[in-house]
C-alpha cells in the first residue's frame, strides 16, 4: 500500500521566507514583544540605543554616533532574527494548513427528511442539499463517487472509502455501521456500495476544520517544562539587569576615586546586558514549541496542543487497546472444529444458519467460510432469525419441525422448533445448561486451545447439544513487535488492555511483544487503571479508536486516537493519527523527546555563551579605569569598541545559525539519561563555550580589517 506524499517545503523555501520576513517586522508591535520577557528587554535596549544615537547626532551623545548606531542596528537585528525564527515556524504550520484547506470541497449532499416505512433510511426519499447547509444529526446518503459532506457515523450500509486526501494512504478502507469502524470524515470519497451517514458536527466544526484551525493558528498552551524554563530565563534576566544597573554608579565612583578612566556609557551597559541575558534560547523558545507541533504534522499526526507533544516525551507508561490498535480488529472465521460424532460439514451448515442474522463482520465471515467449504446455504422456509444481541452474545435461528400427533382420534399438526445458536463460549454454555445439556470435555479443550493461540472461540449448539467450535482469528499488525522493543529501550512500559478473556489476551500480548496486559476490562476499568498509574506519579499515554475508549482517552496525559476510530474517540483524544498506525507511537514519543532535548540543548548552549561574552565586554568597558583588566582580554580584541560591537553582532547572528536546529530539532537517540547528559554537555555546553570565542574573534578581525571599530 503506497502513500500519496504530502508536499514538503524546504527549511528556507522562498514561499516561507518572504512572509516570515514580513512577519518579523509585524511582530515588532510592543503588544507582541511583551509576551517574551527576554526579548522584550532587548527590544527596550534597542529603543534606548536608538534614542542615544539620535541624541549623538544632535551633538550631545555619550560617545561616537557611528558606534551607537552600529550597536542599535545590531540590537534591532537581534529582535528581528528572533521574530523571524518564530514567524518561520508559524509559516510552516500555515503552509501545512493551506494544504489541508485544499482538501475541503463544496459538495451537494443527499439529505433524508424521514426514514422509510420499514424504519430503514436506505430506499427512502431524499432531497439535494448543499454541504454547508447541513446540520448536526442530519442523515444523508453517500453513494459511489460521492464526497462525504461532513464528519459523521455510518448507521446503515458498508462501503469502501478513499481517505487518501486525509491520510495519504492510497488503499481504500472499509466503513460500516456498528463497531469501531463506523466513523467517516468529511472530504473523503465513497468508492463502492453506499452508506447512510448521520452527521455528527455542524459546518465549520468538522475534523478537517479543527485540523486547519489547530495547525494554522499554532495556538498552544505552555507546557510545565516551558513555564519552568520561562521562569528561569526571567530570573536570569532580572539578575543580570540588577547587576548591570549597579555598574553605572560603580563606574562613576571608580573614576572619581582614581581620577582616571572614563565612566561607562549607557550604550556599553545595554550591550553587556543584552549579551549576558539568555537571548539565544529566549529568541528561539517559541519557534521550538511551534516547530514541535509542525514536525508532528509532518508525521501525519495532528496534535491539539504543544502540551501533548511535550508530554509524549516524558511518557513512561503506554496503554494500548487491543482491537484496532495492536490488531487489525477485523476478526475472521478461520476454522471449524466439530464435536465428537459431528462432521465438519454438519458443523459448518449449523454455524452458517445460526449466523445468517449476525450482521457483525465476524458473523459475515462465518457465513463466507462455510460457503467456501461448499456447504449448502439454501434458506429454510419459515425459519425465524435471531439477530445477534450484545446482551446475550448469541445469534441463531429457530427452524419449525412440524409433526403429527393424535388427539381424540384425530390427527393434528403440532409444531416443534429446532433452535440453532452460535455465540461466545460462556454464553452458549449457559444456554445449553439451561436446556439440560452439557458441553463435552473435548469441546472445552478445543475452546481453550483456540484461546491460547490468541484467537477467539465461538461455540455452536443445536438445542441442548453442542456441535463444535469456530475459531475467529485476530491478526496482529505488522512491525508492531519491533516498535514495542524500541519503546522498551526508551524506558516506556507497554500495557495491552482488552475486554477479551485472559487466555486470548495472553496469546496476543506474547505475539505483539507488550510488557504486560490486562484482560476483561470494561471502559470503567481502563479509566481506573490510568488513574492508578497517574497516582503513582507516572505520565500515561493511551491509544484507542472506539467509543468505549473515550473516557480513558480523556483521562490520559497523551491520548493518540486512530483516524479510523469513532467520532467520540477523536473528540476525547489530544492527538489523531491520520494513518491509523499504532506503530506511529514510536514517532510520537521520539518527537516529544526531541522537543525536550532541543529546548535543553539550546538552553545549555545559550547559557554557556555568556562566558565568552564576559571576557569580551567586561574588560572593554572598564579597561580605561582598571588597566589590569587587559589581562582578561584573552581573545586579544582590537579595541574596546570592537570588542563590544563584536559580541553584540555574534549575539544576533548566532540566533540565525541556530534557526535550522530549532525548527528541525535535535535528533533523539535511545540512550540512558546519564549518557544523554554527558553528550549534551560535550556538544552544546562545550560548544557554547568555544564557538563564541571563535566567532567574536573572527568578527573583531573583520571589523578591524575594514576599520569599522
Amino acid at each position: 500500500m503506497s502513500k500519496h506524499p504530502r508536499p514538503q517545503l524546504r527549511l528556507f523555501d522562498p514561499a516561507l521566507v518572504k512572509p516570515a520576513l514580513a512577519g518579523a517586522f509585524a511582530k515588532l508591535n510592543p503588544r507582541v514583544q511583551v509576551h517574551n520577557p527576554v526579548m522584550f528587554v532587548v527590544y527596550i535596549g534597542s529603543i534606548v540605543c536608538t534614542l542615544l544615537w539620535v541624541d549623538a547626532l544632535r551633538g550631545g551623545g555619550e560617545t561616537n554616533a557611528g558606534f551607537i548606531f552600529a550597536i542599535a542596528l545590531w540590537l534591532w537585528f537581534t529582535v528581528l532574527f528572533a521574530n523571524f525564527a518564530e514567524a518561520l515556524a508559524e509559516g510552516r504550520s500555515k503552509a501545512q494548513a493551506a494544504s489541508l484547506r485544499g482538501m475541503k470541497k463544496s459538495v451537494w449532499a443527499k439529505r433524508y427528511d424521514a426514514a422509510g416505512a420499514d424504519g430503514r433510511w436506505h430506499g427512502a426519499a431524499w432531497l439535494p442539499r448543499r454541504g454547508e447547509e447541513l446540520a448536526k444529526d442530519d442523515v444523508v446518503l453517500v453513494e459511489p463517487e460521492d464526497i462525504v459532506p461532513l464528519d459523521g457515523e455510518v448507521i446503515e450500509g458498508v462501503a469502501a472509502v478513499d481517505e487518501s486526501a486525509i491520510t495519504g494512504e492510497s488503499a481504500p478502507v472499509v466503513r460500516e455501521a456498528g463497531g469501531d469502524f463506523s466513523s467517516v470524515t468529511g472530504g473523503t470519497r465513497v468508492l463502492s456500495d453506499w452508506l447512510v451517514v448521520r452527521i455528527t458536527v455542524n459546518p465549520g466544526e468538522s475534523f478537517l476544520d479543527r485540523m486547519i484551525g489547530m495547525v494554522e493558528s499554532a495556538r498552544r498552551q505552555k507546557t510545565p517544562n516551558e513555564i519552568a524554563l520561562h521562569i528561569l530565563l526571567i530570573a536570569l534576566t532580572i539578575v543580570f539587569l540588577v547587576v548591570t544597573a549597579t555598574l553605572l554608579p560603580y563606574s562613576i565612583f571608580s573614576v572619581e576615586a582614581s581620577g582616571a578612566g572614563q565612566v561607562v556609557t549607557i550604550t556599553a551597559l545595554v550591550s553587556l546586558l543584552v549579551c549576558l541575558i539568555p537571548t539565544t534560547i529566549g529568541g528561539l523558545l517559541s519557534a521550538i514549541g511551534v516547530a514541535g507541533m509542525s514536525r508532528m504534522m509532518g508525521a501525519n499526526v495532528i496534535a491539539t496542543s504543544g502540551r501533548a507533544v511535550e508530554a509524549a516525551g516524558d511518557v513512561d507508561v503506554m496503554l494500548l487497546d487491543k482491537t484496532g490498535t495492536i490488531t487489525h480488529g477485523n476478526r475472521q472465521a478461520s476454522a471449524f472444529y466439530p464435536a465428537p460424532g459431528v462432521t465438519q460439514e454438519q458443523l459448518a451448515r449449523t454455524a452458517l444458519l445460526a449466523s445468517l442474522a449476525d450482521e457483525t463482520p465476524e458473523g459475515r465471515s462465518i457465513v463466507d467460510l462455510a460457503r467456501r467449504l461448499r456447504v449448502d446455504d439454501r434458506p429454510i422456509d419459515g425459519a425465524r432469525l435471531i439477530p445477534f444481541s450484545a446482551e446475550h452474545r448469541m445469534s441463531g435461528v429457530d427452524i419449525p419441525l412440524p409433526e403429527l400427533e393424535a388427539t381424540g382420534g384425530a390427527a393434528v399438526v403440532a409444531e416443534r422448533v429446532q433452535a440453532l445458536r452460535k455465540g461466545a463460549a460462556d454464553a452458549v454454555r449457559a444456554y445449553v445448561q439451561m436446556l439440560g445439556g452439557a458441553v463435552p470435555a473435548d469441546v472445552l479443550r478445543t475452546s481453550d486451545e483456540v484461546a491460547r493461540r490468541g484467537s477467539t472461540p465461538l461455540v455452536v449448539a443445536e438445542g441442548d447439544t453442542v456441535r463444535g467450535v469456530i475459531e475467529l482469528k485476530d491478526i496482529v499488525k505488522t512491525g508492531i513487535r519491533e516498535r514495542f522493543t524500541e519503546l522498551r529501550r526508551m524506558g516506556i512500559r507497554t500495557v495491552m488492555i482488552t475486554g477479551d478473556n485472559k487466555l486470548t489476551a495472553a496469546a496476543i500480548a506474547a505475539e505483539a511483544g507488550v510488557d504486560d496486559f490486562v484482560a476483561q476490562v470494561a471502559p470503567e476499568g481502563k479509566l481506573k487503571l490510568i488513574r492508578e498509574y497517574q497516582a503513582e506519579g507516572r505520565l500515561v499515554a493511551m491509544t484507542g479508536d472506539g467509543t468505549n475508549d473515550a473516557p480513558a482517552l480523556a483521562q490520559a496525559d497523551v491520548a493518540v486516537v486512530m483516524n479510523s476510530g469513532t467520532q467520540a474517540a477523536k473528540e476525547a483524544g489530544n492527538m489523531v493519527d491520520l494513518d491509523s498506525d499504532p506503530t506511529k507511537l514510536l514517532e510520537v514519543v521520539e518527537t516529544g523527546k526531541a522537543l525536550l532535548m532541543t529546548r535543553g540543548s539550546l538552553t545549555t548552549f545559550s547559557i554557556a555563551n555568556d562566558v565568552a561574552k564576559y571576557f569580551a565586554i567586561l574588560p572593554a568597558i572598564f579597561v580605561t579605569t582598571y588597566p589590569q583588566l587587559q589581562a582578561l582580554n584573552v581573545m586579544r580584541l582590537a579595541s574596546p569598541q570592537s570588542a563590544i560591537l563584536s559580541a553584540v553582532i555574534f549575539n544576533a547572528l548566532v540566533i540565525v545559525f541556530l534557526i535550522p536546529l530549532a525548527l528541525q530539532g535535535v535528533r533523539y537517540r535511545p540512550v540512558g539519561a546519564a549518557a544523554l547528559l554527558r553528550r549534551n554537555l560535550a556538544i552544546y555546553g562545550l560548544g557554547g563555550l568555544v564557538v563564541p570565542f571563535v566567532g567574536i574573534k573572527l568578527i573583531d578581525m573583520i571589523l578591524a580589517a575594514f576599520g569599522l571599530a
